[in-house]
């Protein structure tokens, strides 16, 4: 079986994305997050370095000792990444995997899986692919095909932050992945879920369910990721 479905228990997987600013905001949005049945949270770095992002997510998993945690090291290279962290992180999501469907050897892909094998870390690498502001890829088949074998979950995205990605892009991915798990990292909302739910397997979701406090400090709109919850749930044939 795949470590994806290993990890979660539900078909789908909400990872709602926190924009970490500091450590109460983070814990505050983590607890929005478990408290409405999310699958995990994963913490991303816009405002802030990325040895700040690694003590922000030790001292988030000392406070949830048994919840899914994973992180997106903005302008840290994947292979780096892997090289400054252990199990205590249960995901890693990089925008550009460096999957390139015009070469027949997949170097810097291999080199980062090789790392991954070296350090036993056990968790879950979300690896981008045709992804918003990274080169273009225009044979999304072949593409994905060869992402299977250097990541858990192919990860792509639409067109920028916060842009729904194209269902005929998804349909593509997904036919050429078969049971193997899609994420989508952009422009899901609770408006526009059901669209995807019968395509694709996890949503690492942020601007669909962020408000903006006074300070800029990005957090959790808590009626709207409760509303994308119960409707990803519903769909999976569970309450809600």
């Amino acid at each position: 079986m795949n470590k994806f479905r290993q990890t979660f228990k539900n078909k789908h997987a909400v990872l709602p994305v926190i924009h970490v600013a500091n450590l109460v905001q983070t814990k505050t949005n983590a607890d929005i997050a478990f408290r409405n049945d999310a699958d995990g949270v994963l913490l991303i770095n816009h405002a802030v370095g990325f040895n700040e992002l690694l003590n922000i997510a030790e001292s988030l998993r000392s406070e949830y000792p048994e919840n899914w945690i994973g992180l997106n090291a903005l302008g840290v290279a994947p292979a780096d990444i892997f090289n400054h962290i252990d199990n205590s992180i249960n995901g890693i999501w990089v925008d550009n995997a460096g999957i390139d469907e015009r070469e027949v050897f997949q170097n810097y892909p291999g080199k980062v899986m090789r790392i991954i094998q070296e350090k036993k870390w056990t968790g879950l690498y979300f690896g981008g692919v045709a992804f918003k502001y990274q080169r273009v890829v225009h044979d999304l088949e072949t593409a994905s095909k060869i992402a299977i074998s250097y990541m858990d979950v192919v990860t792509t995205s639409g067109l920028g932050t916060g842009r729904a990605a194209d269902i005929e892009k998804i349909t593509r991915m997904k036919q050429a992945v078969g049971d193997f798990p899609l994420a989508i990292a952009s422009g899901i909302t609770p408006y526009n879920i059901e669209d995807y739910l019968p395509i694709s397997d996890c949503y690492l979701v942020a601007t669909g369910i962020n408000k903006v406090s006074e300070s800029n400090d990005d957090y959790f709109d808590e009626a709207l990721l409760t509303e994308l919850v119960r409707k990803v749930r519903r769909w999976d044939g569970k309450k809600g």
